[in-house]
């Protein structure tokens, strides 16, 4: 039989000895696959991998490659190999090197932040308990419980549906008797409140006639209006390449704020692919599936109060990015550190790790309430609570026995209290660019962490190892240095450590020298 230890430590050898080349980026939804070894052909103009792009990769080894436009790639053996010639950087000996470099000539940070409170408190969206039936009285219910079950107030978003259709931005009034007396208890609560919106107009709707006669929709080719395939069926488009169309769009956003008490929107369905099923004509007569995704972005740069989860070359941007709808499963979980480790590494230091427990509805269906793992939703907690934002959606006192459901408060609260300490950083990634959550090859350079991915940085101080399986221990691999766990007990660096993590315990260790 094949000892695996001896195995895995010969290769780290081999790795270190030859000066291994190892590179991430281009996709933060292909997190959870780099550093890439083998990979199918990608293609940044249709896919995104339900996430954001940037068209960058980086190497372990301080050099970067870098496209001004989209492009395909495919990766056999470590090797790249993309369909145009990309530009290449040696920029130092590092990751960090790397990034440093590429950032501060594409996508240098501009000093701004989204709203301190994505950072400070947890986060809760309506989507999973509410899925398409958003309604007042189950949206009061469920902001109430979260006072009433001890999880502190924070951003509250109103997920996909609470709308009358699609490009109206009214409340539906058979669901919403008065919308606006709801967001008034909301906020009376201590919460701020988004809802969720996205670029495209149902046909034959006020709104699509007015915008069609104004020339703010994507057009075909024979000067007839776009009609997308896009997952909530065929829709017109706002063309927000046309400057005029977006500032009409920050406007009507304006106007429902107004009318409502908004505070501000999650900004849905700006995927490339929704602008490439069908051939489409807009202003900007140059526009790539990708630039349509970028008009969408910028429209959120107008709302301290934004949410994406696709975006292209927006990096540095104060906007909120969250990691695409995982599956209620283990699995998932286990793409949650990896993902947002390249998130940082291709400028979107401002991430969300999805939903606890996952934000693909169609997992929770037909799931009842005792049939739950309680405990991956206890430890998709813990990953989240020392991330930069948590949030919640499926609702942890309805499914969880009284001590766990403690532990997940506990982890609530613990994220509150790092809330100083992770906006230290999130103060640092506006000026500097410098990510919020690391990689272990970033932080730690050359010391065997390129293939680490149940392992993280936050900030300089604190390496933080969640239970990411359906185990009660881990091993933990801390650099060099010396260390001292969330229990007091000191460590010395540049060993392996095998510790017990019970359900309750999330296990993290701050540099102590």
């Amino acid at each position: 039989m094949v000892n695996s230890k001896l195995v895995n430590i010969l290769c780290l050898l081999l790795s270190i000895s030859c000066n291994a080349q190892n590179w991430w980026g281009a996709s933060v939804g292909l997190g959870h696959e780099q550093p890439y070894t083998d990979l199918q052909r990608f293609d940044l103009f249709t896919q995104d991998a339900n996430n954001q792009l940037v068209p960058l990769f980086l190497s372990s080894e301080g050099e970067y490659m870098w496209s001004d436009n989209a492009f395909s790639f495919a990766v056999k053996n470590g090797e790249i190999e993309t369909s145009v010639p990309l530009t290449k950087v040696k920029a130092g000996n590092t990751l960090r090197e790397a990034y440093l470099a590429a950032q501060a000539k594409y996508f240098h940070a501009n000093g701004m932040l989204p709203d301190t409170l994505f950072f400070m408190m947890p986060q809760y969206n309506t989507w999973i308990e509410l899925m398409y039936n958003q309604n007042q009285a189950d949206i009061l219910k469920y902001a109430h419980a979260v006072i009433d079950n001890g999880f502190p107030a924070g951003v509250l978003m109103i997920d996909d549906n609470w709308q009358r259709y699609y490009g109206n931005f009214q409340f539906k009034a058979e669901r919403f008797p008065d919308a606006k007396s709801m967001i008034d208890e909301l906020h009376a609560l201590g919460f701020k409140v988004m809802v969720w919106i996205c670029p495209f107009v149902s046909p034959d709707s006020p709104e699509y006639r007015e915008l069609e006669a104004k020339g703010y929709l994507l057009r075909n080719p024979n000067s007839g209006t776009a009609i997308l395939n896009w997952w909530n069926g065929y829709s017109a488009c706002y063309d927000l390449t046309n400057p005029a169309a977006a500032d009409y769009f920050v406007k009507v956003l304006r106007k429902a704020q107004q009318e409502y008490g908004i505070d501000g929107f999650k900004f849905d369905a700006g995927d490339n692919n929704c602008y490439a099923s069908t051939a489409i004509v807009a202003y900007n007569k140059d526009a790539t599936t990708v630039d349509h995704t970028t008009s969408w972005a910028r429209i959120g740069l107008s709302f301290p109060f934004n949410e994406y989860r696709a975006c292209w070359k927006m990096g540095g941007k104060p906007l909120v990015q969250r990691l695409g709808d995982k599956d209620y499963s283990w699995a998932a979980v286990q793409q949650l550190i990896p993902q947002m480790c390249v998130a940082g590494l291709l400028g979107y230091a401002y991430a969300c790790p999805d939903m606890i427990g996952g934000g693909q509805f169609a997992a929770f269906l037909n799931i009842k309430d005792d049939e739950f793992d309680q405990a991956l939703i206890v430890r998709s907690a813990q990953v989240h609570a020392l991330m930069p934002m948590m949030q919640f959606s499926v609702a942890p006192w309805r499914i969880l026995s009284p001590e766990n459901l403690a532990i997940v408060q506990r982890m609530a609260r613990l994220h509150a209290e790092f809330g100083p300490y992770i906006m230290q950083y999130a103060h640092q990634a506006s000026k500097t660019g410098e990510p919020i959550v690391r990689l272990m090859e970033y932080q730690f350079p050359h010391q065997g962490f390129a293939h680490c991915k149940d392992q993280f940085m936050l900030g300089d101080r604190y390496l933080v190892a969640p239970v990411v399986d359906n185990r009660l221990e881990r091993e933990v691999r801390l650099p060099k240095g010396m260390w001292r766990d969330e229990q007091g007990k000191k460590y010395k660096g540049g060993k392996t450590y095998r510790i017990n993590v019970p359900l309750e315990r999330l296990p993290y260790f701050e540099k102590i020298k």
